[in-house]
């Protein structure tokens, strides 16, 4: 039965490579509609066998005879070593939904540091488990000022180097005197390094990786001098909906977060689930009652073939929900590189953004004005790394 149950995992990775989701998600819940045997493969007669290269999206690139994007180098941090139980070959399938990007990725060093920086790695450990993480300090931190503190969240495949290097957040920390975060999912815990937001053990506070994320946050804020109302948290794809787990969970912990290509806190509960809430959207939890609305701003290009556009207005109805009625104003524009978006930015009684959305015209799985020298950037788009900034830094936590 265990054979069994591995080959459909192996047949169910196949067709999620070959963008056959539906097919693959009938096949995880036991359906059998072509009347073939569960587990066989189901290739139209004369087609050619899957080449097990690397799908990075459920579309090829946009320009005529432009290459699959590469996926990250082998993180020197992770383990090597795959949990071979169900659950996590259940989560490499849903894991090969990766970014993809219109630049292959660079260097695996991560980015530059300027004199007087330090980009160091730490060790986080608690009853909840251990993690890694990288901590950019730029060179005017003089350690006594209280700084704001953003955590980035890496998506699939990627490493915090390799996220740093495109989301060019340490290159702002320098400009703007703020420390970043960066948290490192092994593979010991995902096979693809993907953070594990569809298990409900993650959607809680205070157990799985929202309590080592959480974690990692305080142990930064113990050790440098953080002001605790200017805390920030922000992911891509698989990061993203963890950030948006994390502003549902730890509204006294967070004063503002940035999901880019996610997905809102509870939108999947198992696999199944989860390839239903990526291909059409899902069903949200509820909003944390009683507790503070935390300010949120999205990117989601619309023509992502991985997580559905949908998704987008989740995570924003998801954060709208404990809110006041607001004022809501929609902005259009174009950047030098002729991508066109589209920013709805919604505004409580004071006039303040609480919400943005922002809409990439044409845009797929990408870090929208991201850097080519990290994976699953496109350069053309806004750069939702410094539009971040700016609306992370506008807002203060009142719980801190």
């Amino acid at each position: 039965m265990i054979a069994f149950n591995m080959q459909k995992m192996i047949e169910a990775t196949r067709l999620t490579r070959a963008g056959r989701l539906a097919e693959a998600t009938a096949l995880l819940r036991g359906d059998n509609p072509t009347g073939t045997r569960a587990g066989m493969r189901t290739d139209p007669p004369g087609s050619a066998p899957d080449s097990g290269g690397p799908v990075i999206d459920m579309a090829p690139p946009a320009a005529p005879g432009a290459a699959w994007s590469k996926p990250a180098q082998p993180d020197k941090h992770s383990d090597t070593g795959l949990d071979i139980k169900m659950p996590a070959v259940a989560r490499d399938l849903l894991d090969k939904l990766r970014p993809k990007t219109r630049k292959t990725r660079g260097t695996p060093g991560g980015p530059a540091v300027p004199a007087g920086a330090r980009f160091d790695d730490h060790v986080y450990a608690s009853a909840a488990g251990e993690r890694d993480y990288k901590l950019y300090i730029p060179a005017g931190y003089d350690g006594r000022t209280p700084v704001p503190l953003i955590v980035m969240l890496h998506g699939c495949t990627q490493t915090p180097e390799d996220f740093a290097a495109g989301t060019r957040m340490n290159a702002i920390a320098e400009e703007q005197g703020f420390l970043v975060a960066y948290p490192r999912q092994p593979r010991s815990a995902n096979p693809q390094k993907c953070w594990n937001w569809f298990a409900t053990e993650n959607q809680q506070r205070d157990t799985g990786e929202a309590a080592l994320i959480a974690g990692i946050t305080r142990q930064v804020m113990r050790d440098h001098a953080i002001d605790p109302a200017r805390i920030y948290i922000a992911g891509l794809s698989a990061g993203g909906a963890a950030a948006a787990i994390m502003g549902a969970t730890y509204p006294d912990l967070y004063a503002a977060i940035g999901s880019h290509s996610g997905l809102a806190c509870g939108a999947a509960r198992d696999v199944p689930s989860a390839f239903a809430a990526m291909r059409q959207g899902g069903t949200p939890g509820p909003a944390q009652t009683g507790q503070r609305s935390v300010p949120t701003i999205v990117f989601h290009g619309d023509s992502d073939k991985t997580v559905h556009p949908v998704n987008s207005d989740q995570v924003m109805s998801q954060s709208r929900e404990p809110m006041a009625p607001l004022k809501s104003e929609t902005l259009t524009g174009t950047t030098p590189d002729g991508t066109a978006f589209t920013r709805v930015v919604e505004s409580d009684g004071t006039g303040t953004a609480v919400l943005e959305q922002w809409t990439i015209h044409g845009g797929g799985h990408a870090w929208s004005g991201g850097d080519a020298a990290g994976s699953y950037t496109d350069a053309a788009g806004p750069d939702a790394s410094r539009e971040m900034v700016r609306f992370f830094l506008a807002h203060t936590n009142p719980a801190a």
